[in-house]
């Protein structure tokens, strides 16, 4: 092994030889690069290797390039770039080759590779590094795309690129990411000769010599793969999709209509296929108008287009009386209105448009959830409280096990201070699973603090922790502890502690609550706190190795603590605590003690 690492050092001597004799590193510096280099070297020549000491070392030899670069900028020397730089260069690709070659399924590692071979325009060398890596990992449809991307636009080789696509799909035959970007290449293709050939024709040159096909200046390797994936992957986004990309090129208008045509024939019975066809008519070009034409005319074409939209959502939703088919209606509604305009009329046109749209979608029973959270906030704003009050009955009538929907109509009666809250609150907690209650718990006893006596409250909190569900029982203790030290101060709070220190389930907040609010007092005690301390190490002692440390750290610094402590409590915990947590607290405990002492 020493053998191989003094001849790796002795093939660096010329590059550093050439470094020294052009000033643009010290002789110690070499010396120092040397060393570095050496140790490096053997970590990557033993028997047992790491994948980090392979990274370590392609780290370095990139941050020699760096400085080197960054050297030669500051002297102003640009020379010996050969004898310097692709020495260093093909020093990394060989690293980067063990390194692939060893751990074949790091992924990273191969794009790394192939980050590198970029930055360093090894154009060659790529190619060879995507075909390992596409040999290796074939499964993976990002990797074939970013290949064939590559090759299409820096070789600029679409036989190349084609050729990767075709390999790909062979894999992946139902992928739709892979049938969009070889679309979307052979549109740029058609483009690019189209771009060519008008270029050669201005300049007035013999096209004999070149080999212009008419099917693909039209686009017809594009059309085919259209139709090939159409066979293969069903639905209207992807058909979209497709489209979407057809339309970034003019000489497309054929296949544009072609795609359109099917979409409409296969996927007539999808919302995505209406809420486009309706949208469509935003783009159509209105007639020809003066030059200057007012903000009152603009306006009034844009409610034109609009309500050309709305046509066709009309159609829409009578064909297709669906909940996702009145969504598309409700948001395209819910777009227009939120687009800014300086024309009153447009805007209040399109408020009534929406209201109507809103309010249509809701007596078909077809207005999905969350967009009756959208409608309940707009009538809010514009003052419709009677209406908000009777959509929010409605809709918690219809999504009756919601949580969500119930706390939406809860919310609209607070903001309204209606006298039927606490009438609501009990008939939410009838319709409502109590595993998912405690959201509705915890509004209804913020609502109660600012609305009720505290009398009331406290009969509130009490109530709420009946609750046989864990995660609604816990956080209720804590907020309830919490209330108690804010409206009745420590008093209040200790009793109400010893009221619920034996009522499990608990959380480790509740207690620390405690213990932080009897350190909030200006008589402090330390049995208080040893109490506390030690009813909380009675429900987590065994996994909280934290909590240990904290009590040993009171008893170290209280004026009343008993530093001798220490040590019983280290043997309890080391006792109680399993796993990793003793080892962990092993480090914390000898810190502590070191700055004790």
């Amino acid at each position: 092994m020493a053998e191989r690492i003094e001849q790796r050092l002795e093939e660096r001597i010329p590059e550093l030889e050439q470094l020294e004799r052009v000033g643009l590193f010290t002789r110690p510096e070499i010396k120092a690069v040397i060393k570095k280099a050496s140790a490096l070297e053997y970590k990557i020549q033993r028997r047992a290797l790491h994948k980090e000491d392979f990274i370590d070392y392609i780290q370095y030899e990139i941050n020699l390039l760096e400085l080197i670069k960054k050297r030669r900028s500051r002297i102003g020397y640009s020379f010996k770039k050969d004898e310097i730089e692709y020495s260093i260069v093909q020093r990394i690709q060989g690293l980067f080759k063990r390194a692939t070659g060893k751990w074949k399924e790091d992924v990273q590692l191969w794009l790394s590779h192939v980050a590198f071979c970029k930055k360093w325009n090894m154009k060659f060398q790529l190619s060879k590094v995507f075909s390992a890596m596409l040999a290796i990992h074939p499964n993976k449809p990002a990797l074939w795309i970013m290949a064939a991307k590559w090759e299409m636009e820096e070789r600029l080789s679409s036989e190349s690129a084609r050729h990767l696509f075709l390999r790909a799909l062979r894999f992946h035959p139902e992928c739709p990411k892979l049938y969009q970007e070889y679309f979307r290449m052979e549109l740029m293709h058609a483009e690019k000769q189209r771009k060519e050939k008008k270029e050669f024709e201005q300049a007035k040159m013999d096209l004999g010599a070149f080999n212009y096909s008419e099917e693909i200046l039209r686009g017809e390797l594009a059309r085919i793969i259209y139709r090939d994936a159409i066979q293969k992957i069903q639905g209207a986004e992807f058909h979209l999709s497709l489209l979407s990309i057809a339309k970034l090129f003019d000489f497309t208008l054929d296949l544009q209509k072609e795609i359109l045509e099917k979409l409409q024939v296969e996927h007539a019975d999808d919302p995505l296929t209406w809420d486009y066809m309706a949208r469509q008519e935003l783009e159509l070009v209105s007639l020809p108008s003066s030059q200057h034409s007012s903000k009152q005319t603009k306006a009034s074409e844009v409610a034109q287009k609009e309500e050309r939209c709305c046509a066709v959502f009309d159609e829409a939703v009578t064909s297709l009386p669906t909940e996702p088919m009145w969504k598309c209606y409700v948001t395209f509604c819910l777009e227009r209105y939120n687009r800014k305009t300086n024309s009153e009329a447009l805007r209040q046109k399109r408020l009534e448009r929406m209201l109507s749209v809103l309010s249509r979608a809701h007596e078909s029973n077809l207005l999905p959830e969350e967009l009756y959270k959208q409608w309940l906030q707009l009538l809010l704003e514009l003052n419709l409280s009677e209406r908000a009050t009777e959509v929010a009955a409605a809709a918690t009538k219809r999504f009756s096990p919601s949580v969500d929907m119930w706390q939406t109509r809860l919310q609209v009666l607070i903001q309204l201070n209606s006298d039927c809250v606490a009438e609501c609150f009990e008939e939410a907690f009838k319709q409502v699973k109590s595993k998912d209650s405690l959201s509705l718990w915890t509004l209804w006893v913020e609502w109660s603090e600012g609305a009720n006596r505290k009398e009331d409250t406290e009969a509130l909190y009490q109530r709420s922790l009946l609750i046989t569900v864990p995660a609604v029982s816990v956080t209720m203790k804590e907020k309830y502890l919490d209330w108690a030290y804010r409206t009745g101060g420590y008093k209040k709070a200790k009793k109400v502690f010893t009221s619920l220190h034996e009522n499990r389930p608990f959380s480790r907040e509740f207690f620390k609550r405690m213990i932080q609010i009897e350190k909030e007092q200006e008589s402090c005690k330390m049995s208080n706190l040893r109490e506390y301390y030690e009813r909380a190490l009675r429900e987590f002692g065994s996994a909280d190795s934290d909590l240990w440390l904290d009590y040993i750290k009171e008893e170290l610094s209280h004026p009343q603590g008993k530093p001798e402590n220490s040590g019983n409590i280290h043997w309890r915990a080391m006792k109680m605590l399993q796993g990793e947590l003793v080892e962990n607290f092993v480090c914390k405990y000898t810190l502590l003690q070191t700055g004790h002492s």
